[in-house]
């Protein structure tokens, strides 16, 4: 991997890291503000948490191999 795609990649970790964080600020709100009333909400907000922080799980993975190999 040359080492502008390195920088590409380490770019998209870290918008898809911001992005699960606004998930995750989202999911917290909605219990901070809106449950007991809001429940219908949980599953909607919650599963699209997981998906981004599932997506960027695999993309820090993804990272992280790419740094070992540009290492060793």
């Amino acid at each position: 991997m040359t080492a502008e795609e390195l920088k590409a990649l380490d770019k998209e970790v870290k918008k898809l890291k911001r992005i699960s964080s606004e998930w995750a600020a989202q999911l917290h709100d909605l219990v901070e503000d809106r449950l007991p009333a809001g429940y219908e909400e949980i599953h909607g907000i919650a599963q699209s948490t997981y998906d981004a922080c599932k997506a960027w799980a695999e993309a820090n993975a993804k990272l992280a191999a790419a740094q070992k190999d540009s290492q060793g």
